[in-house]
């Protein structure tokens, strides 16, 4: 007969002298237990998702969007642009979850909080991977669907495509698809002026 290894058994690059929960029994008690060890953690639906530090190519494409997006909502007084690492709560299904960049808009700014966000971010960037893109297509996007995120952008730098998703009527529609020589187009920004050839470079 074979048993299941202890919970603490489960997640061999965690600290050997705690007990850690079993995937789906994850609380936001235990995640302020995790080592700061340069590792994103996020906690969805009660699972535990860890993600490594990002290679330069990552964080150059997190930054060209970042600080666009920066750029225009200080520019037009619209609201702040966040990066992670950043906590965001989001009730009843994440707590928390780390995206790469956030925006939150002037008129919900109380849902940013001293520690972390404590809400739905109007706007959610992902610069996505091969080990995290069942995470971002599916866990994240269903998450942040039920949350009521407005706008939901998938950045694969790989195929150097852009997908955007747009909540309508609870559920997200595929707003565009931005491939190379290409003008991203947000319903949350609708001023912005980025091209798919300046987030990945010609």
């Amino acid at each position: 007969m074979t048993t299941a290894p202890p919970p603490e058994r489960l997640y061999p690059t965690l600290p050997a002298d705690q007990l850690w929960p079993a995937q789906g029994q994850w609380t936001y008690a235990d995640f302020l237990r995790l080592p700061d060890d340069g590792v994103r953690y996020e906690i969805i639906d009660g699972a535990l998702y860890m993600t490594n530090a990002p290679d330069p190519e990552h964080q150059h494409v997190v930054m060209v969007i970042a600080g666009t997006l920066w750029n225009l909502a200080q520019a037009s007084q619209l609201g702040t642009v966040y990066t992670a690492p950043i906590e965001v709560h989001l009730p009843g299904i994440a707590q928390p979850v780390q995206p790469d960049v956030l925006f939150v808009s002037q008129a919900r700014r109380e849902i940013v909080k001293a520690k972390f966000i404590e809400g739905a971010p109007d706007l959610i960037v992902e610069v996505t991977s091969p080990s995290t893109a069942r995470a971002d297509r599916k866990v994240k996007l269903d998450a942040y669907e039920r949350a009521g995120v407005q706008e939901y952008w998938i950045v694969n730098p790989r195929t150097r495509v852009i997908e955007i998703y747009a909540l309508t009527r609870g559920e997200y529609a595929l707003h565009g698809e931005y491939k190379a020589g290409e003008r991203v187009a947000s319903s949350v920004l609708p001023g912005l002026e980025l091209s798919t050839d300046t987030i990945f470079g010609a």
